[in-house]
């Protein structure tokens, strides 16, 4: 049977945030002690996150550490887990120019989060070639392990799906070679895309309406009761809309029934609350306290987990280096493939020298 890998990762841009947890990290960690997975790489996007940053190479680099602790400090193992540096993994800038004669400037011009991206960060008038390339490094970074498993949010889906044609695109022209990945989408509808606590669609670093793993619990607590709600709902008695309610779309993604007998008792679930905030006699303030509690019972051990490690600075780094140590070999093993089957592996195998004494003999 072929082996069972996930490939995911992060840019190292800033801390990691909920919506990068309820997204992926916490699916990720699941996934990780499923027992179900051969494999799994993540990786800490370096080199995709210089194709916006070129100019501030230092705000990398000063967040590869910051990246490298969220994701240890949320669970992932390294002992079962791969964590590795994309710019150390060299065979993936080689495959990435492989893959681009395979897709056109016309389809990527189409690719949603491609558009949605550029928009974001006005380069609507001189977009960095790095950055209109990058779906075409993230088929190299998926492929170059063999991915069979992709777990994203639902903004990434595009991208899977240009991953997806330009596997199908290889395989068709050289023969089979690299492996069809598949995503997978968080369970909890409302994980696919958490909002930022303005209720902008986005939770973005760039935005500042992010709440970060790594926050203080009275950091968090003060940007949960500031949270975004219904702007209708003024008095305690109005009736409350949870179209659009931030604090409800929170809930959805992070409580439990077990939430409600720890913390607010008088509703037995997230139904009963729903159904007395839409009818009215139901405060804001009441709904956010219970969220602050549930968060902040979800956030409290990766904080915990986070100051151990933060004093333990020389294994992050020894973990880095040895991921990618791992995940350079096995890009290599896979460049070594896709250059095979492109038949551009001249001095790798003696076919190419006996073709040409035959050809140049036959004359």
């Amino acid at each position: 049977m072929a082996e069972k890998i996930i490939l995911t990762g992060d840019r190292p841009t800033g801390k990691l945030h909920v919506g990068h947890y309820v997204g992926s990290l916490k699916r990720r960690v699941e996934l990780q002690n499923s027992g179900t997975f051969d494999k799994i790489f993540i990786m800490i996007a370096d080199a995709q996150a210089l194709t916006d940053n070129a100019d501030n190479p230092a705000k990398v680099r000063d967040n590869i550490m910051e990246v490298a602790l969220d994701y240890l400090s949320v669970g992932i193992d390294p002992v079962k887990s791969h964590i590795f540096i994309q710019s150390y993994v060299t065979e993936l800038t080689e495959l990435t120019f492989y893959y681009q004669n395979l897709v056109t400037v016309s389809r990527l011009q189409r690719n949603p989060t491609v558009k949605a991206e550029i928009q974001m960060r006005n380069f609507e008038a001189s977009i960095p070639v790095g950055f209109f390339n990058y779906p075409i490094s993230q088929a190299a970074d998926i492929t170059a392990f063999h991915a069979t498993t992709v777990p994203v949010g639902e903004d990434q889906m595009p991208m899977l799906e240009q991953t997806k044609e330009i596997v199908h695109k290889f395989n068709a022209v050289y023969g089979e070679t690299l492996t069809d990945p598949q995503i997978l989408l968080p369970d909890n509808k409302a994980c696919l895309r958490l909002p930022g606590t303005d209720g902008k669609a986005k939770m973005s670093k760039s935005l500042g309406n992010c709440i970060y793993l790594s926050e203080s619990e009275a950091d968090v607590k003060k940007k949960i009761m500031s949270m975004f709600t219904d702007p209708d709902h003024i008095r305690i008695e109005d009736p409350g809309k949870l179209e659009g309610n931030t604090v409800f779309t929170y809930l959805d993604a992070f409580c439990t029934d077990e939430h409600f007998v720890e913390y607010l008792p008088e509703y037995a679930n997230l139904d009963e609350l729903k159904a007395h905030y839409k009818r009215g006699g139901l405060g804001d303030v009441k709904v956010k306290k219970f969220l602050n509690n549930v968060m902040q019972e979800e956030l409290s051990p990766i904080r915990a987990r986070r100051k151990e490690y933060e004093q333990r600075i020389g294994d992050v780094y020894d973990i880095l280096k040895a991921g990618s140590e791992v995940a350079k070999e096995a890009a290599a093993k896979t460049l070594s493939e896709v250059k095979h089957a492109m038949k551009i592996d001249y001095f790798d195998t003696p076919e190419f020298l006996e073709e040409q004494v035959k050809k140049y003999l036959d004359r």
